[in-house]
């Protein structure tokens, strides 16, 4: 992994940088620690109505797309529940309109009625065609909205609903851009062949000027814990029955999330994975099932998720699937199945740095997180995971009243 540089401005706003030699462009990345948590109550989809806005130009970048392009490069962005990231990718002599388009677009940002109202529109069309129009786009709402009863992780990014989103008005937003993008909420992430003298001295000059927030931002309420096993159960017009189970775990920054993401991966990670192998080849319960963890800042969730074959009643299904989650807590976790995880882990990681985009933005998130230099020693944690670890880890957290299980009926 290459040197990573780590330097603070006086308004807030941290940066982190690495250079690399090999390649002619330079990633900008610029992450913003504000997501679907921190939307107002009763307008949930404020965070990605305002990822959308941020495109719409600023006060002397009449439009972002277009400074970004004709500098040579490309450019996107996205919202999940913790944060928001933006990532210019340009040739590494053009650096300085990205900075010079990001950095007037941290502060100067064009916001009125029209811009809001075309971004609220395109934001609804989106909300139909993933949420109403897609068969199962609504169970991730369905059980996150059981499982939490306090947190807004119990929301959906894009917004609940349509009126929720139509709920959200120009000061709402104003409020909101002031409080959040802002050089003292913001993480900027520089990758690519552009050396760090250099870098901080774009960096100084474009952003240095600009002011840290004087806005308010709301607390995060903290989710009790969950002592009953919830379930719910919904008939909608799909082609096949559906099982979604899902347990609270730790957040990022704990030291049992790896266990619980190599969790997540020994159930079913690969062909030859425990549910995969069990429950799909053997039993032959379900045509197609698999597990993960949301990977949240806060304490997040394990959610393992299956599609039943016909004949199949979600009741076997569930019962199946809780055997396997009983087996991992009690029974023997041979060296080499962990090995497999631990080293399908590592490939992965390994390989997304290899991308410099992807690099710049995990170095933004492992600094949101604390320290970008604790992404080299990421997979030296994974490795000493053991088996007791894991059989700890499932039997802590994997419990039927720390479980959430939602019946996705079809009719």
């Amino acid at each position: 992994m290459n040197d990573i540089n780590r330097h603070v401005l006086p308004n807030g706003l941290r940066i982190v940088h690495s250079y690399n030699p090999l390649t002619e462009i330079a990633v900008v990345n610029t992450l913003y620690n504000v997501g679907g948590k921190n939307d107002p109550k009763g307008k949930s989809g404020c965070a990605h109505l305002m990822e959308h806005l941020m495109f719409g130009g600023s006060a002397n970048v009449p439009n972002f797309d277009t400074a970004i392009q004709n500098a040579g490069g490309e450019n996107n962005a996205y919202t999940t529940a913790d944060i928001t990231n933006y990532y210019d990718i340009v040739p590494a002599r053009n650096i300085e309109t990205a900075l010079w388009a990001e950095a007037d677009r941290m502060s100067f940002l064009n916001l009125d009625e029209r811009a809001l109202s075309v971004q609220r529109s395109v934001v609804t069309e989106e909300f139909k065609q993933r949420n109403l129009n897609r068969p199962y786009g609504d169970a991730s709402y369905l059980y996150r909205k059981t499982a939490y009863r306090i947190h807004p992780y119990r929301n959906r990014v894009i917004g609940n609903n349509i009126a929720e989103i139509n709920a959200i008005t120009l000061n709402d937003i104003k409020e909101y851009y002031n409080s959040y993008y802002s050089p003292d909420n913001a993480v900027l992430s520089i990758v690519g062949n552009i050396k760090f003298d250099r870098c901080m001295e774009l960096v100084e000059k474009w952003f240095s000027p600009l002011a840290a927030s004087g806005g308010k931002r709301t607390a995060i309420a903290e989710e009790p814990e969950q002592k009953k096993a919830r379930k719910k159960s919904v008939e909608r017009n799909v082609r096949a029955d559906a099982i979604y189970k899902v347990w609270h775990i730790p957040g990022r920054n704990d030291a049992e999330y790896p266990c619980l993401d190599l969790v997540s991966d020994i159930l079913a990670n690969g062909k030859s994975s425990r549910l995969k192998t069990e429950l799909t080849k053997r039993k032959r319960l379900f045509f197609s099932i698999d597990a993960s963890v949301t990977g949240d800042i806060d304490p997040g969730l394990l959610i393992v998720s299956g599609f039943v074959l016909p004949g199949v009643e979600l009741e076997e299904a569930d019962r199946a699937i809780e055997s396997e989650i009983e087996k991992l807590s009690l029974g023997k976790i041979p060296e080499h199945e962990l090995r497999k995880v631990v080293n399908k882990f590592e490939s992965a990681e390994l390989f997304d740095r290899t991308d410099n985009a992807e690099y710049a933005a995990r170095l933004a998130y492992f600094e949101l997180l604390g320290d970008a230099g604790d992404l080299a020693s990421l997979t030296g944690r994974y490795r000493q995971v053991n088996e007791r670890d894991i059989r700890h880890a499932a039997e802590k957290f994997l419990t039927p009243t720390n479980c959430t299980t939602l019946y996705y009926n079809a009719i």
